[in-house]
């Protein structure tokens, strides 16, 4: 068995000890150790960031055009419905392209059998949060499904149904939320009692699954850490 698997499983069966390890079908991972997740179009280093210890993501290779598989993620974990958490901080590298937000979010239910990596996502844009222009401000968060529905194609054809505004500030830990049932998913930021962004549509539909995912964009200098995860 791979090193990454054994240190999943390993780290799976200690759950029971972890605060959310009362959920029956809950885990955590600290996201302090590299092999715990799997790259994809990524790198992947363990540091010491804000204050703690967590994942470092950037892209590497390429780069494949906007919300692509660019990610990392869980390997062994099927997740179909319930509920995401995780710290992220994301913001432009030093040589990042102008149009660079700190693009910075969450995949799931992940297609990594076969080779197809099709997936769910939402990700925020932090360096719009806090934008003078209103627009920009209105294009902080986003969802969006690969392949064929990236932020261009959604805001094309439905403008501003799936992206929306939040309180952003880059290279800050924001915590995400998700919740997931079905072909419905809910975006919620920080400790906001309600979701800044619902979506009713999910691409793949509802009865996709797989693993989840650290998903980061071009110019990102990406961070993560206290990743959650509810299955029900």
């Amino acid at each position: 068995m791979h090193r990454t698997q054994v240190a999943i499983l390993a780290m799976l069966a200690s759950i029971s000890a972890s605060p959310v390890g009362a959920q029956p079908n809950a885990i955590t991972l600290p996201l302090n150790d590299a092999s715990l997740v799997q790259p994809r179009n990524v790198t992947v280093a363990a540091v010491h960031y804000g204050g703690s210890d967590a994942l470092e993501v950037r892209l590497t290779g390429p780069y494949l055009g906007p919300d692509k598989d660019t990610l990392a993620f869980v390997p062994d974990l099927d997740f179909h419905d319930g509920t995401i958490e995780v710290d992220v901080a994301g913001s432009p590298l030093p040589n990042a392209p102008s149009g660079a937000r700190g693009f910075v979010g969450v995949a799931f239910r992940i297609a990594a059998t076969g080779g197809g990596f099709a997936s769910e996502g939402f990700y925020i844009r932090p360096t719009n949060g806090r934008a003078e222009d209103q627009l920009r401000r209105n294009h902080s968060t986003q969802y969006f499904s690969y392949p064929g529905y990236d932020f261009d194609r959604l805001r094309r054809e439905a403008p501003g149904q799936y992206e929306s505004y939040a309180d952003l500030v880059p290279g800050e830990w924001t915590h995400l939320r998700l919740e997931v049932s079905g072909a419905t998913a809910r975006l919620f930021v920080g400790t906001a009692p309600q979701p800044v962004l619902i979506v009713h549509d999910l691409k793949r539909g509802p009865d996709a699954h797989g693993p989840v995912g650290l998903w980061v964009d071009s110019g990102t200098d990406g961070h993560f850490r206290n990743l959650s995860i509810d299955v029900r």
